[in-house]
């Protein structure tokens, strides 16, 4: 989680927080990796608490994938 509070200052360009679409005034958080913009670090952190909920939610399916018994294995019931 890197990213940079601006305060007292607005974007050269138009920007729109990435989470709710609301116009960036004068005080927004910019991700470093992604350069997004967030209107403020509520919206910032559900955008964060989203993208690990998707992570969990698609690792999911390789886990049972994993941890299933593979189709050439066979359970002997005598």
């Amino acid at each position: 989680m890197n990213f940079i509070l601006v305060n007292g200052r607005t974007p050269r360009a138009r920007f729109f927080c990435a989470l709710c679409g609301e116009s960036i005034r004068e005080s927004y958080l910019r991700e470093i990796g992604t350069q997004l913009c967030y209107c403020d670090h509520v919206c910032y952190a559900d955008h964060c608490r989203s993208a690990v909920m998707a992570l969990v939610k698609g690792a999911r399916p390789s886990l049972v994938a994993a941890v299933a018994p593979s189709p050439s294995q066979s359970f002997s019931t005598t």
